[in-house]
């Protein structure tokens, strides 16, 4: 029998889909399209990352090399002609997680500074063998030549609606995965080894197994965001893998928040909203939006939507306060 938390999950994912599959066509703006898909491709870079940040307390400064590594590898295989689009993504996502793993098995052992600098180092060496190796990669050009997009099941991507669709129901797919493991066992096990690394180890739990299986599953879903990336602009380039984008993924998930699972989301929305207007009015964008951040984050002391979740549950403490005080005079009199 399916379980009430899933199912609740499972709507809820297909009332997103239909209001990301709609939203477009009732503001019937190309320019809102493409504003979703660079949302839904960023938001999942902060998602999963937020699997390592909100989840488990590790702080990755390198997790753009997943991101880019699966842009590269996901348009090398489409160059090649020999793959479908499906067999590519699988193809994909199943090589970043051996990269993954053979980058995880070395950073989960070490504590959260070195992890922090160490996952750097890794994403600054991937970057440079992309910058390097010209006959593979174009190098500072990017991929020659684009990313082919051959129809498959009937399924055409030249079409930018139906890039649009295809890339909404990957996006809601991998969030949904993440969200049963934000809610499972194996999620709470990483909250317990956040908060009490020793209690954890004192019950019997190995840590650095743990650590390394969110790692690759972080490592995986960030490869999708990359995919999804390198379909809409139809090429992977050196900068999806440069040090500022690991640096806009956390700054996402300072705006949006790390304790609620859409937290990464929204922080992408406002991020991207951010860049968007003050790049409208001033040349010093990169200042303001700096500015604007460390203002929001310094103010609140957490993301918004963590903001928000607490300031409602403290309003609901107060309301409930006075009935539980009445209660409990009541009782005593009586």
């Amino acid at each position: 029998m399916m379980k009430a938390g899933f199912l609740r999950d499972l709507l809820f994912a297909a009332a997103v889909l239909i209001v990301l599959i709609v939203a477009p066509f009732i503001f019937a703006k190309p320019s809102l399209r493409d504003f979703l898909i660079y949302v839904m491709a960023y938001g999942l870079l902060a998602m999963s990352l937020n699997l390592l940040v909100g989840l488990t307390g590790l702080v990755s400064f390198g997790h753009a090399a997943f991101f880019v590594s699966g842009a590269y590898m996901f348009g090398l295989l489409m160059q090649s002609g020999r793959v479908s689009i499906p067999i590519a993504i699988l193809i994909t996502v199943l090589g970043t997680s051996v990269l993954a793993l053979v980058i995880g098995a070395i950073c989960v052992r070490l504590k959260e500074i070195y992890f922090s600098f160490i996952t750097l180092a890794f994403q600054m060496f991937i970057h440079s063998i992309i910058l390097t190796w010209v006959s593979l990669t174009g190098g500072d050009q990017g991929l020659r030549g684009g990313i082919p997009r051959p129809p498959f099941f009937g399924i055409d991507l030249s079409s930018g609606v139906s890039l649009y669709i295809f890339s909404a129901c990957i996006f809601v797919v991998c969030i949904l995965i993440m969200r049963q493991v934000w809610q499972s066992p194996f999620g709470y096990t990483l909250r317990l080894i956040r908060d009490n690394p020793n209690r954890a180890n004192y019950l019997g739990v190995d840590i650095v197994r743990m650590k390394l299986g969110v790692f690759i599953l972080a490592g995986a879903m960030a490869s999708v965001a990359g995919i999804l990336l390198s379909l809409f602009v139809s090429g992977a380039y050196p900068e999806f893998g440069f040090w500022t984008t690991s640096g806009e993924a956390i700054f996402m998930i300072m705006l949006g928040g790390s304790q609620l699972f859409v937290g990464p989301i929204i922080g992408a929305i406002l991020l991207r909203l951010l860049e968007h207007f003050v790049s409208i009015y001033t040349e010093y964008h990169g200042l303001v939006l700096g500015i604007v951040i460390l203002a929001i984050v310094l103010g609140l002391r957490q993301g918004i939507a963590d903001y928000v979740v607490e300031f409602l549950q403290r309003r609901k403490e107060a309301r409930a306060a006075p009935a539980k005080e009445a209660a409990f005079v009541k009782e005593r009199i009586a």
